[in-house]
C-alpha cells in the first residue's frame, strides 16, 4: 500500500494546492489574532501604568469622548488609601506630515511614567516625542499642532506601541487642544483590597463620574469587546474559507484517485483505513502548512511592528496560547475539510471501476 508521504509527492501539484490554501487561511488566523490582541494589549497596558482604578464619565461609548473636572483629582488623593492620583487627556491629531497621531495630556506626576533618552520632561508649550514618531518625522525641533507651535522637550521610550508612537504635552496644553479638562483619572492605590470602598466613595461623591478596578473597566469596554468580536468573526471566515479549499481540493484529488482506492476496497481494505490514509496524509500538509504560516506571520507581524507607515500603533504578539489555539484550529480545519471527500473514496465501488475500465 502506498504511504501517505509517497501519495503527496505522486500527487505534487494538487498537494502543493492544498498546501498554499492551507498556509494562507492559518496566516490569515494567527495575524488577524494577534493584531486584534496586539491593540488590546497596548491599551490595556497603558491604562494599567500607575492605574489600580480608572475614573471616565459616566456612560461615555469611549475614553476620548469622557470629559471629567480634573479638580476633583485633589478630592480622591485626600481619601485613605489612595497613593496617587494622575490624570490624562485622551486625543488624537494631524501632525504634519503625519495624517493622525496619538496625543497625551498627562499631569505632572505621570511624566514619571514615560523613560526619557533625551531632554527633559515638556513645560508649557512643549511636548516630548516617543520614539518612534522623533525618527518618523526625522528628529524634528518643533512640531504643528492645532495650528500651534510646539518645542520638542525631549524623546521618551516606551514599549507601549500608542505611546511610542505618540505625543505627550502637559495637561493644561492638552486642555486647550481637546477642550476638555480631562479624559480619565488613574489611581494607584496603597493595598488593592481597598479598591471596593474607594470606589463606591467616588461614585457617591461623584454622581457624573464612574470608577472601576482597572482590570473591570478593561473586560467591560465596548471598543475591546467590538476589535475582539470583529476579530472572532474576521477569523472564522478564514477558517471556513480554508475548510471550502481544503475540501474542493481533496475532492479532486480523490477523484483522481479513485483506481487506487478502488484497488484497496476490492483487496479487502476496510472504509475506516481508507479514510484515516487520506486523514493522515492531510495532516502532514496541515502540519507542515501550519509551520511555514506561523514562520510567515512572525516575519509580516515584525516588518509591521517597524515599518514607519503604521508608526507603532499596530503591534502583534504570538504567544504560546495562540499560537496552540491556532494550531488546534488548523488541525480541526484540515481534518473536516477532509472528511467528506475521504468518505466518499471509502464508498468507491470497485465493480464499477471495473465495467467503466477504472475511470
Amino acid at each position: 500500500m502506498i504511504t501517505p508521504l509517497k501519495a503527496l509527492r505522486k500527487n505534487r501539484f494538487k498537494t502543493a494546492l492544498i498546501f498554499i490554501s492551507m498556509s494562507v487561511s492559518i496566516a490569515a488566523i494567527f495575524l488577524i489574532s494577534a493584531i486584534s490582541g496586539g491593540v488590546v494589549s497596548m491599551y490595556s497596558s497603558m491604562l494599567k501604568t500607575d492605574g489600580d482604578i480608572i475614573v471616565t464619565q459616566k456612560g461615555i461609548a469611549d475614553t476620548f469622548f469622557s470629559d471629567i473636572n480634573r479638580s476633583v483629582t485633589v478630592e480622591i488623593s485626600k481619601m485613605g488609601g489612595v497613593k496617587e492620583v494622575s490624570a490624562l487627556i485622551l486625543g488624537a491629531a494631524p501632525v504634519d506630515p503625519l495624517p493622525i497621531v496619538g496625543i497625551y495630556g498627562a499631569s505632572e506626576n505621570r511624566f514619571k511614567s514615560y523613560t526619557l533618552t533625551k531632554g527633559s520632561s515638556p513645560r508649557s508649550g512643549e511636548v516630548m516625542l516617543g520614539s518612534k514618531i522623533y525618527e518618523t518625522l526625522k528628529h524634528p525641533e518643533t512640531i504643528s499642532l492645532s495650528k500651534k507651535e510646539f518645542k520638542v522637550s525631549g524623546v521618551f521610550k516606551s514599549r507601549i506601541g500608542f505611546e511610542d508612537g505618540g505625543v505627550v504635552m502637559n495637561l493644561g496644553d492638552a486642555g486647550e487642544v481637546f477642550h476638555k479638562s480631562s479624559s480619565i483619572f488613574l489611581i494607584a492605590l496603597d493595598d488593592l483590597s481597598q479598591s471596593d470602598t474607594i470606589i463606591e466613595q467616588i461614585n457617591t461623591a461623584n454622581p457624573e463620574m464612574e470608577a472601576k478596578t482597572t482590570d473591570g473597566f478593561i473586560d467591560s469596554y465596548n471598543q475591546f469587546k467590538i476589535i475582539k468580536t470583529s476579530s472572532d468573526v474576521i477569523g472564522a471566515m478564514a477558517f471556513l474559507m480554508g475548510i471550502l479549499g481544503i475540501v474542493s481540493m481533496m475532492s479532486m484529488v480523490v477523484n483522481d484517485r479513485k483506481g487506487e482506492f478502488g484497488i484497496m476496497r476490492s483487496i479487502g481494505l476496510s472504509s475506516s483505513t481508507i479514510i484515516l490514509k487520506l486523514l493522515s496524509e492531510t495532516l502532514i500538509i496541515a502540519v507542515l502548512a501550519y509551520t511555514v504560516a506561523l514562520g510567515a506571520s512572525l516575519g509580516i507581524l515584525e516588518m509591521i511592528e517597524h515599518a514607519d507607515k503604521f508608526q507603532g500603533y499596530i503591534n502583534g504578539e504570538i504567544t504560546f496560547a495562540l499560537a496552540l489555539k491556532v494550531f488546534i484550529v488548523s488541525v480541526t480545519m484540515a481534518l473536516f475539510g477532509t472528511l467528506l471527500p475521504a468518505i466518499y473514496a471509502s464508498r468507491i465501488d470497485p465493480m464499477s471501476l471495473i465495467q467503466r475500465g477504472g475511470a
